[in-house]
């Protein structure tokens, strides 16, 4: 196996503004802007050696270019989502062509499970699962059931403060995991849990190197970050910010493909 750096993502809709918001007040989204803040993101993954891959867009889904929601990556295992919102169940077929073309192994979760990637973060081989509005307690089964076999340690846990666990926590290349307390359910779930001052400072992606993809509307942590020897790579996602996105949500990062 050979690490890969490939990021899945897919453009906005014209209609994100009409997106699903559930745990913040919806407020006025500028499809325009948000389409050049998605373009810069994609450019900042690629300035750090990633190839980003789109896939096919999906203007009828407000909220497709939260491409994450549409499965979870294990090895090279895509499991491709049944999302518990039911207006986004159309946004997976497009993603899944997108992976399987790129040499993934697809399953697919089944009903009456439900899941979105974004209750999903890895650590190593532990897969933390949020069992909350948009999964059920099926999805979680069945992650066990795709992941367990290939040496994934799966653990479920709660969320109700926020709309999926990464809306909540991410974690530190090391595995720290890091969360903005008002918003996690249980911080003692983790071995390492490190509490951060910004709700938007619990989102990181890992470009590497100690490079981590972070919303600018976070200063303060990023501060912290760069304290513990980490480099904070900002990137303006107000727009997105907006519809309880955060970086995570814009892409899925495939890490070991067999390549």
């Amino acid at each position: 196996m050979t690490t890969s750096r490939i990021a899945l993502v897919r453009r906005p809709s014209p209609r994100l503004a009409d997106g699903l918001v559930t745990h913040i007040d919806r407020k006025p989204v500028d499809a325009a802007l948000a389409l050049r803040q998605w373009e810069a993101y994609v450019t900042a993954l690629r300035t750090h050696g990633w190839e980003a891959v789109e896939a096919d867009p999906v203007d009828a889904c407000p909220d497709g270019v939260f491409v994450e929601d549409t499965m979870v990556l294990y090895r090279n295992v895509a499991l491709i989502s049944r999302p518990g919102a039911e207006s986004r169940r159309p946004e997976t077929a497009a993603a899944e062509a997108a992976v399987t073309a790129l040499g993934c192994s697809v399953n697919r979760v089944r009903e009456p499970g439900t899941l979105e990637g974004g209750d999903v973060l890895k650590i190593g081989d532990t897969v933390y699962v949020g069992r909350g509005g948009r999964t059920n307690g099926e999805g979680v089964r069945q992650v066990r059931a795709a992941f367990e076999p290939l040496g994934a340690r799966v653990v479920a846990v709660p969320v109700s403060k926020v709309l999926h666990l990464k809306s909540a926590v991410t974690a530190l290349p090391d595995g720290t995991v890091i969360g903005y307390p008002p918003l996690v359910d249980d911080p003692a779930v983790f071995p390492r849990f490190l509490p951060v001052p910004e709700e938007p400072g619990a989102h990181v992606v890992l470009l590497g190197g100690g490079r981590l993809l972070m919303a600018a509307s976070a200063p303060r942590s990023a501060a912290l970050f760069a304290d513990l020897g980490y480099e904070p790579v900002p990137v303006d996602i107000g727009e997105f910010e907006k519809m309880e996105g955060c970086v995570t949500c814009l892409s899925v990062r495939l890490r070991e493909l067999y390549v």
